[in-house]
C-alpha cells in the first residue's frame, strides 16, 4: 500500500453531510483507502461498496467514491460494523476495510486534567474551558491526519461480484394504493401488496 496522500474534497463532504464529526472524518479516510486500492471508477458503477454500517461515514463514501444507494452500487448489510468492502467489477479486485480496535489519538494530559476538574465541579478558567471545548475538533483532526495503517485493517478478499442494479416495473398495492417495485411486491389471494401492507395483513391474521 502506498503512503502518498490523495487529494480529497473534504469541504465538499462537510457541506454534503451538513456537519463535521468524527464519524464523517472516518468515512473520509475509508474513502481514501478505497480510492487508493480499487478506484476511482473509470466507468459508471464500476466500483461497488458493501457497507456493514449506516453511520455518518457512509455519506463521505458516497460523495468521494461515487458508490451511492441511488445508483445501486452501494449495498447496505445491517450488521452494525464499521466494515466496508469495495469491489472493482472490471477485474474482481476487492478490499475489505475495517476499523482497528483500540485506536486512540495521542494522549493529552492537559485535557485530562481539565476534565477531572470539570467532573469534580471545580472552577475552570475561560482559557481552560475553551481548550476543553476544542477536544472534539482535535479528535477529528487526529483522525484526518493519522496514517491509514493505524486506523484500519485493509486486506484483499475474494467476494462474489454483485449484479448490476436493475430497473423494475412498479405495481399498485391493492391495500394502500401506493406504487411498489415489482421485485418487492408480495401476493395474497391473487392480489399484489407492498411489503408493509403484506406484513400488516399477515400480523392481523395471526392475531385474529
Amino acid at each position: 500500500m502506498t503512503t502518498e496522500r490523495i487529494d480529497l474534497d473534504i469541504e465538499g463532504v462537510r457541506r454534503f453531510h451538513g456537519h463535521w464529526c468524527p464519524g464523517l472524518a472516518r468515512g473520509i479516510r475509508v474513502a481514501e483507502a478505497a480510492l487508493r486500492e480499487v478506484g476511482p471508477s473509470l466507468v459508471d458503477e464500476e466500483v461497488v461498496c458493501i457497507t456493514e454500517a449506516d453511520h455518518c461515514g457512509v455519506d463521505a463514501i458516497q460523495f468521494l467514491t461515487g458508490c451511492t444507494f441511488g445508483k445501486g452500487n452501494l449495498i447496505h448489510r445491517d450488521y452494525g460494523k464499521s466494515v466496508f468492502t469495495f469491489i472493482r467489477r472490471s477485474d474482481g479486485v476487492a478490499v475489505r476495510i475495517s476499523a482497528r480496535a483500540g485506536w486512540r489519538p495521542a494522549h493529552d494530559a492537559r485535557e485530562d486534567e481539565i476534565r477531572a476538574r470539570v467532573e469534580a465541579g471545580e472552577p475552570v478558567s475561560d482559557e481552560d474551558r475553551h481548550y476543553f471545548d476544542g477536544s472534539r475538533e482535535r479528535y477529528i483532526e487526529s483522525i484526518v491526519s493519522a496514517p491509514l495503517a493505524e486506523l484500519f485493517d485493509v486486506r484483499r478478499v475474494h467476494v462474489e461480484i454483485p449484479d448490476m442494479a436493475k430497473i423494475h416495473d412498479s405495481i399498485v398495492c391493492s391495500r394502500c394504493g401506493e406504487m411498489a417495485m415489482s421485485s418487492r411486491v408480495r401476493h395474497f389471494a391473487g392480489r399484489p401488496y407492498c411489503w408493509p401492507c403484506y406484513e400488516a395483513m399477515q400480523t392481523s391474521e395471526s392475531t385474529a
